[in-house]
């Protein structure tokens, strides 16, 4: 099993990113699917999780009207559309996926990860 991250880039204050996730491998086509960014030296922070089937959707206080989670399960891709973005945004995007239904927001119930994308905000 392999998840692909991709899409990360440089932007400056109030640009847009859009980062997408491949799935490779044993299909994880209804995992609940996450999106989590980490700076050096701390742990993942939860960014937005999206259901199996789509309909439901969890974001990180900071990021509810700025970030947007989506998923297509006949590509096995997941993406995370990410408006006005701010300096503090600036970290790596990492992708994942878990067998549980809930969406969990910790980092220790996802059993997939990508190998993440690095996404830097300038001001």
């Amino acid at each position: 099993v392999q998840l692909q991250a991709c899409g990360g880039g440089s932007v400056q204050t109030g640009g847009s990113l859009r980062l997408s996730c491949v799935g490779y491998g044993r299909t994880l086509t209804m995992y609940t699917k996450a999106w989590f960014r980490q700076l050096p030296g701390k742990e993942r922070e939860f960014v937005a999780a999206i259901s199996g089937h789509g309909r439901n959707t969890h974001y990180a206080d900071s990021m509810k009207g700025r970030f947007t989670i989506s998923r297509d399960n006949a590509e096995n891709t997941v993406s995370l559309q990410m408006n006005s973005l701010q300096p503090e945004d600036t970290a790596v995007y990492f992708c994942a996926a878990s067998r549980e239904f809930t969406l969990n927001d910790s980092s220790y119930e996802y059993e997939y990860w990508g190998q993440g994308t690095q996404v830097t905000v300038s001001s």
